[in-house]
C-alpha cells in the first residue's frame, strides 16, 4: 500500500501538463501498476438493480469499480439468476463477483418495523416484506455454500444475526462455527459483517469479542468501518489486537451525529488513517456501501471518485 502511494505521489503521471486523470486513465493505471480495485457493495443500490440488472452493473462498471460483493434480491436467489449465471454476467461486464452477503437466520421484521435515520431511503427494506424467503446460515447453510462456490465465489459473509442476549451469541457461535467449517471444505471463506450492535455489550461481555473467539482459521470478519467508526471503535486498534482478521472491508462514511451514511469523503470517517493500516488488517478486497442513498449511481460515482482522486486507494 505505502509503495503505491508512493508511486502515485511521486509519478509523472498524475502531474503531466496539469492533467487529471480520467476514470479511464484511472483504470489504466490500476491495470499497469497493480493498484487495489474498487468494489462496490450492491446492496447500496436499492430496487435499482433489481429494476435493471444488466443495466445497472454495466453503469457501475463503467464508474469504474471492479469488485463487486452482492447481496439480497427481491427477485430472489442472485437478482434473479442462479450463482453460476450471475458469475457469468458479471465478467462478461468487466466485473470480478468476489464475495455474497446471506443472513444467519430466518429473517424476521422487527416489531413496529424498520427505525433508520431520517434521510435515508428506506423503499429497500420495506420490498423485503414482499420478497421471497432468503436462505440462511442456521437452516441453509450446506446449500448457500454450495451454491456460492458454483459461482466462484472466495468469499461467503454472514450480513447480521441475533445478538441480544446470551443463548442468543451462543446459537450465533455454533452457526458461524458450523458454517465455517463447512466453507472452508468448499474452498469458500467465511467473513462476518458487523454494524453497531455488537459492540454493545449483553450481559456485561461485547458481543464481537464473542466471535472473534471462534478460530480465525473458520471465521474471518468483514470490517464495516462506518458502523465500527460510529459504535465508538477504532478500526486501527482493531487491526493491532486481531492482525490478518480481516480480510474484507465495507468502506463506510457516516455523518456521526445522525449516524447517517453518506457518500465517501462527506462523513467523518479517517479513511487515510484507516487504510494506512490496511496490511496489518489482512484486507484483500473492499467494497463501497450506502445504505439507503436516495439516489445511488450517483452517490456511488462521489464516493469512487473521491477514493481514486483524493484518498488515491
Amino acid at each position: 500500500m505505502h509503495n503505491r502511494r508512493n508511486f502515485i505521489r511521486n509519478s509523472s503521471l498524475m502531474a503531466m501538463g496539469g492533467l487529471l486523470l480520467s476514470r479511464q486513465g484511472y483504470a489504466s493505471l490500476l491495470e499497469k501498476y497493480a493498484l487495489h480495485p474498487v468494489g462496490l457493495q450492491l446492496y447500496t443500490l436499492g430496487g435499482t438493480i433489481d429494476d435493471d440488472v444488466p443495466g445497472t452493473l454495466k453503469k457501475v462498471a463503467d464508474i469504474g469499480y471492479r469488485d463487486v460483493e452482492s447481496a439480497f434480491s427481491v427477485k430472489g436467489g442472485y437478482y434473479g439468476m442462479t450463482s453460476k449465471e450471475f458469475a457469468k454476467l458479471t465478467k462478461d461486464l468487466g466485473l470480478s463477483w468476489v464475495s455474497h452477503h446471506t443472513i444467519g437466520t430466518p429473517f424476521k421484521i422487527p416489531p413496529g418495523g424498520f427505525k433508520m435515520p431520517a434521510g435515508m431511503d428506506t423503499t429497500r427494506l420495506h420490498q423485503m416484506r414482499n420478497m421471497p424467503p432468503m436462505k440462511n446460515l442456521r437452516d441453509d447453510y450446506q446449500q448457500v455454500i454450495d451454491e456460492v462456490a458454483e459461482g466462484g465465489l472466495k468469499y461467503l459473509v454472514c450480513a447480521t444475526i441475533p445478538l441480544s442476549t446470551t443463548e442468543e451469541i451462543n446459537q450465533a457461535v455454533e452457526i458461524l462455527s458450523r458454517s465455517g467449517e463447512a466453507a472452508k471444505k468448499a474452498g469458500v471463506t467465511l467473513c462476518y459483517h458487523n454494524h453497531m450492535h455488537e459492540f454493545e455489550k449483553v450481559d456485561g461481555n461485547i458481543p464481537y469479542d464473542r466471535l472473534l473467539q471462534i478460530s480465525p482459521d473458520i471465521l474471518k470478519m468483514e470490517l464495516d468501518l462506518g458502523w465500527a467508526s460510529a459504535a465508538g471503535m477504532d478500526p486501527v486498534e482493531m487491526f493491532k489486537k486481531n492482525p490478518g482478521r480481516y480480510p474484507l472491508w465495507h468502506v463506510k462514511d457516516i455523518v456521526m451525529a445522525q449516524k447517517l451514511p453518506t457518500e465517501i469523503g462527506n462523513g467523518g470517517v479517517d479513511f487515510k488513517r484507516i487504510f494506512a493500516a490496511s496490511k496489518e488488517s489482512g484486507m484483500q478486497y473492499f467494497f463501497v456501501e450506502q445504505d439507503g442513498a436516495t439516489h445511488p449511481i450517483e452517490s456511488i460515482t462521489t464516493s469512487y471518485n473521491y477514493l481514486t482522486s483524493k484518498l488515491m486507494v
